[in-house]
Parts: C-alpha cells; structure tokens; sequence
C-alpha cells in the first residue's frame, strides 16, 4: 500500500519526496493491488511516478508503451540518474544496442522497459516478450488508442493482444494487470481505452482538469501580420512555448522572436536529430528562452518555470490545445495561456486533415471508408476546438465541462472571458431581450443560425413554422451573423443553453426568462464586439455627393466588412478581392454611407456591386448595436 514502509523508503530515496500526492495515493494503491487501472491525470500531476514507484516495490519487469522516442528518453534518463534499472527500446538505436537492452531484460537487470507501440509489430520482440516475468502493462498517453482523442496512433491497437500473451511475474494464470494512463480524455475516450485495451473492471480515477494558476485567453488577430506583432510582446522577458500548425509557421515564429531580441528556435519533424536534441537541451538547461513547435514537441517537457504558453495557430481538437497548454505552470505559479484565433486559420487546419488522411490512407492501406470516417472524426473535433475559440462562455468552465469534470460549475471570473464582460446598456439589453423574445416565441426548438434568420427577417429557406411569428423581421437590418454572435454571448452568460446533440437547438435558462420579462435588469456578458485596429493615415477619397475631405476610418466597421466579405466570398467560392477591394471597404468605413445612392459614390462600387452586394452592405452598417 502506499503508506506502508516499503513504499515510502522506495519512494524517498529514489525519487526525493516526503509522501505521495493526494491524487495519486488511490492510483498507486489500486496498481499495487493488482487490479487494471484507468488513470486521467492533469498534465503536471505527476501520473509517471504512479507506475513509477510500483515497479520498484513489485517483482518482475514493468512494460511501459509510449508513443515517443523524445518522451522515452527523458524518462529515462531521469530513471537512471535516480539509480533505477530502466532502458528504452526503439528504432534510433543500433542493433547493438538492441541488443544489449533485450539482454539486460532478459537478465532481470531492468525494472522498467520503456518500448513504442511500433515495436510489437516484430514477431522476435513478442516472442522475447513472452519469456519475461511482467509485473505490470503500462500504457502512456492511452488517448492514442481511441479514435476520438488527439494522437490516435492505429499501432496502439496491438495492444491488448500483446497484454493478453504476456505471463504475470506472480505467476498467477491471468495476464499482468493493465495500466493506463493520459493526461486529457473525454468520457468518450475514457470508455475506447478501456474497451480497445481489454480491461477487465478497471478502476478509474478522473483527477481535476483544472490548472486553476494558468489563465486561458483567447485573442482575436487579423492575420499573420498582427500575430508577428503580439508575439514578442505575449513571450517578453518569460520562458515559453510556442505552437505552430506547421513547420513554416513554427519557423516563422522563431523568425520573429529572434529579430525582437529573444532567443527562440524552432523545433519540428524537418530538423535533423542533431538540431531537435541541440534545440531540446538548450530549452532543458535554460540558454533558450523559448521554442516555437509543432504538437511533436512538449509531450516529454519537464520544466516546472514554463510561464507562457502561445498558440501561434489553432490547435486540431480542444484534448491536443489542452494538453500543450499543461505544459506551463507546472511549479504551481501564475503562468499565461493564449490562443491567438483567426478563422483563416480553420481552413489550414481543414487542409492538414485532409492531407493527413491521404497520406494514413497510402501508409495503412485503408479503405475508402475508414479513411473518410478518419476524416470525419478530424473535422468533428475541429469543429469543437472552433466553437471554443469562437465562444463567449467562461473559458476555463468551457474545457471543464468538456472534459466531464465533475468541478465544472460557476465562471471562474479569471479567464480572458470573463474579465472582458461589460454590463449591457439600456439599449443592449433591449436588443437582448429582443433576441430572447424570438427564441421562446419560436419553441425552443430551433438552433442559432435559423433563429438569427428569422429575427433579421431573412427568410429564405426557412421553415414554415419560423415565418409567420410575431418576432419574426423583429430585428430586420441587423446582420444574422451578428445575432448569432449575441446569441453565443447570451449562452456564454448563462440565459440560454444549447442541447447536446447534433442540432445544437437553444432553450432558456430561468435566468434567461428573468431578463426577457425585465424582471432582471442588468447583465454582463462578452459584448460582440468588432475588434478595432490602430487607425491609419488615409489619402483624400471622394466622398459621397461629391464632396472631398482626407475622413478618418471607421475601424470597426472597416472590420465588419472584411468579415462580411470573407463570408460572402466563402459562399461564393471566389477570391475575397472579388467582392470588395480593400479600398473600397475604407472608403465605406471613412464614409459610412446611409442609403443605396450614397454607396453608390463609393470608389470601387459600380452599377453592377450596387445590386448584388448594397443591401447586404448597408445591413452590416446598421447591424452593431450602439454601445
């Protein structure tokens, strides 16, 4: 047990510590019971030493399967400078060296066997395997067995037959026990390890997923150009990580790090191993102040005075984000976690799981329809990853409850979320209840886009029961993609709630129901608001009726109609430039026209733009509710 001496003395004298965590008591108790053992472990939490410290109490060998030969290092290494028998087996070894791994387990010289899930795919490792006495199977960052968690790695599937042939070092009948461990899965994966792994009643343990010390912020950019600028100015004088979606963005980053005087490098797959290990080693003994990287880097990371975290791009699932924003803040200090979000970014990363699909597809000779259920799956968790960088809820509560934990609860008033809420104006909140008026008017049945529709009068395709409400047109000239994101706001701040399932239909809160019938009469929420740009100097524009003055833009609208254009040229399939110039969009924002006639006088706008395009551009005028 852990509290019995042996375990205490193994555990300070190897490993340096006065007693075990809180969390991890009942993981190491249930390990040395000899029960399988589900584990979902808070990066930081200190989920190795729950196996860890077990193999040097029990007898025999314990298997460790991990997906990298960078995180199999540094366990390692640690192992062995702590004076315990481990080694690691992988293909950047040479025979020799093999070799003399295998003998040592042979021999009994080694207590833990670190091996990538790859290796059971050799018939003379399954067979070398299967005359060894093993104490314990251990599988590390077990989310790679399911489909549905980041990493998923097809070769983990081999092992709960590899499990099952292995013979138990107590000699009882029965396979050794099966241990699994990761540090973020949803109730969804939790349920694919235990099922793919073949575990037999596992005991399984959900530690908090809160890092209630890390801030999490989300920070709306225009594009690259914005995000060089941010950079220098979110790492600073801190040591930091910083991910990219791809090598040459991760370049790029270090690039730019570099020129603003801070010692950065980048780390990815396209470096050589002499450049990866230089870049790693620099970064452990702190000479690097930070490393811009793919998701192939961290998983290993070990420093405890990490203290900012950047997502430079948007990460591919909210389990990945999570896990590289764990890397931070792990000495228990403040430590910051940014994402710095733009919808471009949405289609590279679209991009990159197709690519990826096609490449799985030529490698593991899938079907048609295993690789379009990959990609399904893909997009399905991008999907969610979007709705987290796009939403107006408590950040921190948001991954909580994602996550099933069972801490979620009220806002944490600390994310960048919830510090960034203003309390609605007079005028706001009439807009609001508005908004609410059409939601409990149409049902409660109908999801946001429809119901943004129906209160801007947009009615084209809606269904029957939508078009003949007496809030239907209640909101006619606002743009339904602004209605939407007040919608997102009102569910953000608790009036409205979105069912679980497919269609995602809006129903009210009792909350919600106080604010429409007036009886509650204040509320803050994240205001939609169009985030403004340092204003620029601008040539003289002929302005409307002739008229020419040098007028100062109007940012915000500027960028409302970049996001309309945007929109609009995604719906059309052609290049953004094709709707509207850039000029064109600062001459509208410096002008503000009022009627189709003043728009008219618009450079850029002819006979032709004035009849596809004026209405919708007038709606995006007029769509902002005055703060």
């Amino acid at each position: 047990m852990p509290d019995s001496p042996a375990i205490a003395d193994l555990l300070h004298h190897h490993f340096g510590h006065p007693s075990l965590r809180p969390s991890q008591v009942p993981v190491v108790a249930a390990v040395m019971a000899g029960t399988d053992v589900l584990a979902v472990m808070p990066t930081g939490a200190g989920k190795s030493l729950c196996f860890q410290l077990p193999a040097l109490a029990l007898p025999g060998l314990t298997l460790v399967v991990s997906p990298l030969i960078s995180l199999m290092k540094d366990q390692v290494d640690e192992l062995v400078r702590r004076g315990i028998g481990a080694a690691a087996l992988h293909s950047s070894q040479t025979p020799d060296e093999r070799r003399d791994v295998l003998r040592r387990a042979h021999t009994g010289a080694l207590r833990l066997l670190y091996v990538a899930p790859e290796r059971f795919a050799s018939d003379h490792f399954v067979s070398a395997l299967q005359s060894w006495p093993i104490a314990r199977f251990v599988v590390d960052e077990a989310h790679c067995v399911s489909e549905w968690g980041h990493d998923f790695r097809p070769d983990y599937r081999r092992l709960a037959d590899a499990a099952a042939a292995c013979n138990r070092s107590d000699g009882a009948p029965e396979r050794p026990p099966v241990l699994a461990f990761t540090a973020t899965a949803t109730p969804e994966v939790r349920d694919d390890i235990v099922g793919l792994l073949g575990m037999d009643q596992p005991q399984v343990f959900v530690s908090g997923f809160d890092r209630p010390n890390i801030e999490l912020r989300v920070r709306p950019v225009s594009g690259d150009r914005e995000k060089r600028v941010l950079l220098p100015e979110l790492v600073g004088s801190k040591r930091a990580l910083v991910y990219a979606s791809t090598r040459r963005s991760a370049e790029d980053a270090a690039a730019t790090l570099v020129e603003a005087g801070i010692a950065g490098a980048a780390y990815h797959a396209g470096l050589s191993d002499a450049e990866r290990t230089r870049v790693q080693e620099a970064f452990a003994d702190g000479s690097l102040q930070a490393v811009c990287a793919t998701n192939a880097f961290g998983m290993g990371i070990d420093r405890p005075d990490l203290e900012v975290v950047v997502h430079k791009d948007l990460p591919g699932s909210v389990e990945a984000y999570y896990q590289e924003v764990g890397r931070v803040g792990r000495d228990g200090r403040p430590a910051v976690a940014t994402l710095l979000w733009n919808y471009v970014d949405v289609k590279t990363r679209e991009f990159l799981i197709d690519k990826r699909g096609d490449e799985d597809s030529r490698e593991h000779d899938n079907t048609l329809e295993e690789q379009d259920h990959r990609r399904t799956l893909e997009h399905l968790k991008l999907k969610r990853m979007v709705s987290y960088a796009d939403g107006s809820g408590c950040l921190r509560m948001t991954i909580l409850g994602y996550f099933g934990d069972p801490d979620a609860g009220a806002d944490c008033q600390s994310c960048g979320n919830c510090l960034n809420r203003a309390d609605l104006t007079d005028e706001q909140l009439l807009f609001v209840r508005k908004i609410l008026s059409g939601i409990a008017r149409s049902g409660e049945r109908w999801g946001r886009r429809r119901l943004a529709a129906m209160l801007a009068g947009v009615t084209d395709d809606l269904p029957e029961a939508l078009l003949s409400l007496s809030t239907t047109g209640l909101l006619a000239g606002h743009d339904p993609k602004i209605i939407e994101k007040w919608i997102d706001a009102l569910e953000g701040a608790g009036a409205l709630i979105s069912s679980q399932d497919l269609y995602r239909t809006l129903r009210m809160t009792a909350r919600g129901r106080e604010i429409m019938a007036g009886r509650q009469t204040s509320l803050a929420l994240l205001v939609p608001t169009v985030r403004a740009k340092a204003p620029k100097r601008r040539k003289a524009v002929k302005s409307p009726r002739g008229a020419s003055h040098a007028g100062t833009t109007n940012e915000s609208i500027a960028t409302a109609l970049r996001d309309w254009r945007r929109d609009e040229a995604r719906r059309r399939a052609v290049p953004a430039y094709v709707i509207l110039h850039d000029k064109t969009i600062d001459a509208i924002a410096t002008h503000v026209p009022t009627s189709v006639a003043d728009l008219g006088d618009m450079p850029g706008i002819g006979p032709t733009k004035l009849e596809a395009y004026g209405e919708a551009i007038l709606q995006v005028l007029t769509a902002l509710p005055k703060a």
